[in-house]
């Protein structure tokens, strides 16, 4: 046992993480341990703050620009042309950079289910101050890219460190996407939850803080640490306001509620005509009622008492308020009409009412026919979600996606209420095991999964719900569709730089490039038709695109007679500098504005 160690057992609030020769290891802070040992208050700055290693650079990773793209691939998407969702698969951290200029205060509802930092799962790896070898050596796990993905096991140096890095920068990001009266639900553990709750009480705000969901996962297991089985997991939620954010809430059971003799005023319920009173307590509700159809007189318990006084229980017999037993036998009850409730709707309790984990996996199963993913969500839980904090048209948004039950749950809450809310599920194309059974079933990576998901349980839906959108765009986290600049300009490279635009790019790519140039959002219809022998792109009914070299005169003009609002081209489309001048002179005449890449 090191030094470190010893004095870690007696003092663990001494431990803290520290950087040196570019590494993080732990250290002791000796301000605090000075304190511990001494019987007088020492000297030292106290400030109410939270704090990790690393947390400068994960601020600066949430700000830092990025040149990256979205690049669609109409192949791995269902009803590319005509559907609103979209499954993004890249670094998350990356695409969130990406889509929020575009999705600014658009998204009603986040709900993300991180990983939960237990020691054996997977956290993406940032910019941290490690060599890759010094990283390869700590962590001997690496995604397809060499460098996105690690272990983080407990003894890491900076094991709590590094999670907070990660979950802290795309936490930065993802408030922006929040309307005004949106939400973000996010699902932890014992584990992380103090920190992440101290993480997002500074990110959104401790007053924005709105609840701390509870549910059940399991019924109780064999892995009991001293004895203790911990069944439960939390959803904290956060709005991007609280004083313009509320629930939907629940809706009160009228199941009971009938009207078998065609009552005037609607339907109606037995309810109990005595209250939890003793006739010490309110003498003047302890008094016999007479039924006037057969005489018969009812006492009421001496410890629970009438609801009403006597003048106003007359009144409520009179008025065939009071339901008399049809033979003498039993209690009289209240006849509790339906419009007597003053709203239909209860508040949604923090005590979620959902599916245990076993169920996940049973869903899971049905839908493959296999074990292709480990600790999924229920739909149920997060449908319940779905359902309270948004509305028919909302936006959601899970950046954390795995196997895409965020996206079942709304595509299910779709054909439940008629509803027509988008999804945009993001996921790191994590590849799956050697040997698991999601390799055998041909799954390579996570993303497999999830539009597997999506394309299964859409088709089930959609055999009952044929207008139901069950399709998602594809779209993969790239480099620049454009050839980058030489750090050194000079007359010899300005002259090679003829073609701007990278050879492996095509109309798509630099179509939905374009849109989130222009802060536009993803989801409007699209349609590729052949005008003359070049390809033309439209864009919802305002925008045109065509990225065809030397279009001719006559492409033009057959473009101009459209009248698009936008019309994008290339550089390359014309076959000279005052061509380009004339065309976008012309094209403003008629009030289209003309984008040249």
């Amino acid at each position: 046992m090191t030094n470190l160690d010893r004095i870690a057992e007696i003092f663990p609030e001494c431990v803290t993480e520290t950087e040196v020769d570019g590494k993080l290891t732990r250290a002791i802070n000796f301000d605090t341990l000075r304190q511990l040992l001494s019987d007088e208050l020492t000297d030292g700055r106290e400030a109410y703050e939270f704090t990790f290693v690393g947390k400068k650079r994960a601020q600066l990773d949430a700000h830092a620009a990025t040149s990256k793209t979205l690049r669609p691939d109409r192949n791995l998407s269902r009803d590319f042309d005509t559907t609103q969702n979209l499954y993004i698969e890249g670094d998350n951290l990356d695409a969130l950079k990406i889509l929020t200029e575009s999705y600014l205060g658009r998204v009603k509802l986040i709900y993300i289910d991180p990983p939960y930092n237990t020691g054996n799962d997977f956290i993406y790896r940032d910019n941290f101050k490690q060599s890759e070898s010094d990283f390869d050596d700590a962590a001997g796990n690496v995604d397809g890219d060499g460098n996105r993905l690690r272990k983080n096991p407990e003894s890491n140096g900076r094991f709590h460190s590094d999670w907070c890095a990660m979950i802290y920068a795309r936490l930065a990001l993802a408030k922006h996407f929040l309307s005004d009266n949106g939400v973000i639900f996010i699902s932890i553990d014992d584990h992380e939850q103090a920190t992440l709750k101290l993480i997002c009480d500074e990110l959104f705000g401790e007053k924005n803080f709105v609840a701390q969901f509870t549910w059940r996962r399991r019924s109780g297991a064999n892995d009991a640490i001293n004895n203790v089985s911990i069944d439960h997991e939390y959803v904290l939620a956060y709005a991007k306001d609280a004083t313009a954010f509320t629930l939907n809430g629940v809706v009160k059971d009228f199941e009971s509620y009938a009207n078998p003799d065609d009552d005037p005023r609607g339907e109606w319920t037995r309810g109990d005509l005595t209250c939890g009173k003793t006739a010490a307590q309110r003498p003047n509700l302890f008094y016999p009622i007479t039924d006037p159809n057969t005489g018969i007189t009812y006492e009421c318990n001496a410890d629970h008492v009438w609801r009403f006084e006597r003048n106003r229980m007359l009144e409520l017999i009179a008025a065939g308020k009071v339901l008399f037993p049809p033979d003498g036998n039993g209690r009289p009850a209240y006849k509790r009409h339906k419009s007597e409730v003053r709203s239909e709707m209860k508040p949604f309790g923090t005590l979620l009412d959902t599916q245990l984990n076993t169920a996940a996996t049973r869903e899971l199963r049905e839908i493959f026919g296999a074990q292709v993913f480990d600790y999924p969500k229920t739909v149920n839980l997060i449908r319940q979600l779905v359902e309270q904090a948004t509305d028919a048209e909302s936006i959601v948004l899970d950046f954390f996606s795995g196997s895409a039950t965020t996206a079942q749950a709304v595509m299910e809450l779709n054909a439940s209420d008629g509803g027509h809310r988008k999804f945009i599920m993001i996921q790191l194309p994590e590849e799956t095991p050697d040997k698991s059974e999601a390799r055998r079933a041909g799954y390579k990576t996570i993303c497999d999964i999830g539009r597997e998901r999506i394309r299964r349980a859409g088709d089930k839906l959609k055999a009952a719900h044929p207008t139901l959108d069950t399709g998602f765009r594809t779209f993969k986290v790239d480099e620049s569709n454009f050839v980058p600049l030489p750090e050194k300009i000079t007359q010899t490279t300005l002259a090679g730089l003829v073609e701007n635009i990278k050879p492996d790019r095509n109309a798509w790519d630099l179509l939905f490039g374009v849109l989130l140039d222009m802060s536009l959002t993803l989801e409007l219809p699209v349609a590729s038709e052949m005008l003359d022998g070049f390809e033309v792109l439209s864009y919802g009914e305002e925008i045109l695109a065509c990225f065809g070299k030397n279009i001719p005169h006559e492409v033009f003009d057959k473009l101009a007679s459209r009248k698009p609002h936008k019309l994008i081209l290339r550089d390359a489309s014309f076959s000279s500098s005052e061509d380009k001048l004339n065309a976008i002179k012309c094209f403003n005449e008629l009030g289209t504005e003309v984008k040249v890449l």
